[in-house]
């Protein structure tokens, strides 16, 4: 390394150290070791419950008659129905540039309640809608949408936060595994409360499975008060034995155990680093009052900007992933499959609703073996291999759709050939740009602006997710089947980007994530600064007392598997 490496190197050498004494296995025997954090973290998947169920609900209420004629033309023109479901994602988008202001300043844990209560407020706006009259829906959801958009930021970067590198991408993935059940769940009432009233459908088919979104949010609400602050959160706002004792229950160790002090003490030194930088680079602010912290975070987000290192994060995490994620269409299937079922030749409503049920199971099942082995296969082989099988469903469909748009009544098994292409899209996405995006977002930014680079990953996610559902009912009815040439050209420049430019964090600390994205080339002064505090804090007694030896030892063992690292990245 240039400019002091050893020093560098100090944080990620306590982390391997740590790693090394723990053996700590990943996949599910790691969730059954860390048992207890993977009990809190489930817990607060429940945001992501609350967030899949927002999602799902909307696609089976827009193809039920009784919401159509309760709605009159904001069901049947194109431009509107996007409005009526892309609103949603508008209001998620403005609820992350919030949040990460309040996650920063009132804990995460705060941040998650106080936006259960916005969700809720959001559902009940919808469940009052008058006849005739979308304002209702449209006010609804958009506040919810801003309670979404808070939860799908804030719940990943508590579970990236509480956990262990080893099961780390496991925990933020479940957040994704939550959206899938609740997704599959939401679309499953939609189907049978089409079944209300029979042929004279009543207003209750669509009101009750808009008004079921308040279930996981108002345990998660009554919950979340009772979960324990996020130890890196409490290292950072000073309260430090509050930091320690809830490392050593979510380890299961006693608080003076060498393992939770060396944890403890990696911690410290990260934010006691960012600390001292923010002072160095904005010395005419402090966190003293809200409005404070809402001008650091400004600053701290126009830093993102200003050197390679955490440019190339924006870029990987935010503009990259996000963004692609959403162009894969997977949320023009979620929003609307009833109707892209029926441009492919399926009738009926109930057939339409039953075939989206099973995108629901398929994702959701899908999801299940990335949550329990995404740390053992890595981020980057999964996301790649997921991209291309997207892609080609997307090429597929095209096919079937060009050969048989106008002849569905007698070319039935191509219907069900493209139907079932949907279905196995959905599969390639569980697995993959599903929870790996979001992995990545919450992982990748250290202490200092983690708040604030998964604000602005959620942020670009949200945005582009609300274009696709805007534009996606337009682009059904006018291109037709070009619809998944375009997303499966999308889809194919994502897998050639993760292939060149992504590089590989499976298994790295937090702190490690500095080596990976050019850190090597910070300032010597940089380096000085962790050196000393590594120093201060009794790193090298801490790792002493493990019988690794000193930092520097250490530190050299690190550099023995530095090139491969270089080599993966």
């Amino acid at each position: 390394m240039a400019g002091g490496g050893d020093a560098g190197a100090m944080l990620s050498a306590a982390a391997l150290a740590r790693k090394e004494a723990l053996a700590g296995p990943s996949g599910p025997r790691g969730l059954i070791q860390n048992g207890r954090v993977f009990g809190v973290a489930l817990f607060a998947c429940l945001g992501g419950g609350a967030i899949g169920g927002a999602k799902g609900v909307f696609s089976g209420v827009l193809a039920m008659k009784a919401f159509e004629e309760h709605m009159g033309d904001a069901v049947t023109n194109s431009t509107k129905k996007g409005w009526l479901t892309a609103i949603l994602e508008l209001g998620a988008w403005f609820g992350t540039l919030y949040s990460g202001v309040l996650a920063e300043r009132y804990s995460r844990k705060y941040t998650i309640f106080m936006n259960v209560i916005v969700f809720c407020i959001g559902v009940v706006v919808q469940c009052t809608a008058v006849v005739g009259s979308s304002s209702h829906i449209l006010g609804g959801r958009f506040v919810t949408g801003m309670g979404v958009g808070s939860l799908s930021m804030c719940v990943p970067m508590y579970n990236a936060e509480i956990a262990p590198p080893e099961v780390r991408g496991s925990l933020v993935g479940l957040q994704q595994l939550a959206i899938t059940f609740g997704i599959m769940i939401s679309f499953w009432i939609d189907y049978g409360t089409n079944f209300i009233g029979g042929e004279n459908q009543t207003d209750t088919a669509w009101l009750l499975p808009l008004a079921l979104q308040l279930a996981p949010a108002v345990v998660l609400g009554a919950g979340i008060l009772f979960m324990p602050f996020s130890p890196r959160w409490l290292v950072h706002h000073d309260r430090e034995e509050e930091a320690r004792d809830v490392l050593a229950s979510l380890r299961g160790l006693d608080r003076d155990h060498p393992l939770i002090e060396l944890e403890f003490l990696e911690i410290k030194a990260q934010s006691l680093f960012e600390k001292r930088v923010e002072k160095e680079r904005f010395p005419h602010l402090e966190r003293t009052n809200t409005w404070s912290y809402v001008k650091l975070e400004a600053a701290g987000l126009a830093s993102l900007f200003k050197t390679w290192p955490m440019f190339r994060r924006v870029m990987i995490a935010t503009v990259k992933l996000t963004s692609m994620q959403q162009w894969t269409g997977i949320n023009a299937v979620l929003y609307y499959a009833p109707s892209i079922f029926e441009q492919l030749g399926l009738s009926g409503n109930a057939i339409k609703l039953l075939a989206t049920g099973v995108v629901g199971v398929a994702m959701f099942l899908a999801t299940i073996p990335a949550v329990m082995y995404i740390d053992n296969l890595g981020r980057k082989p999964v996301l790649v291999v997921g991209a291309i099988g997207m892609a080609l469903c997307h090429f597929i469909i095209a096919i079937i759709f060009a050969r048989n748009e106008d002849q569905w009544e007698s070319h039935k098994a191509a219907g069900w050939a493209a139907v079932s292409m949907v279905w196995l899209f959905v599969v390639h996405f569980g697995y993959s740009w599903g929870p790996c995006a979001w992995i990545l977002i919450a992982e990748v930014w250290p202490l200092s602006v983690r708040s604030k680079g998964i604000a602005l990953g959620a942020s670009a996610n949200w945005m582009n997710n609300f274009i696709v559902g805007q534009v996606t009912p337009d682009m059904l009815k006018n291109i037709r089947y070009g619809t998944y040439i375009f997303f499966g050209i999308i889809t194919s420049l994502g897998a050639l980007f993760v292939f060149f430019l992504v590089p590989e964090t499976k298994q790295l600390s937090l702190e490690e994530m500095d080596i990976i994205f050019g850190s090597e080339g910070a300032a010597a002064s940089d380096y000085e600064k962790q050196a000393q505090i590594s120093r201060e804090i009794g790193l090298d007694a801490a790792l002493a007392r493990l019988g690794h030896g000193t930092v520097t030892e250490v530190s050299e063992k690190e550099e023995d598997t530095t090139p491969n690292k270089e080599a993966t990245a």
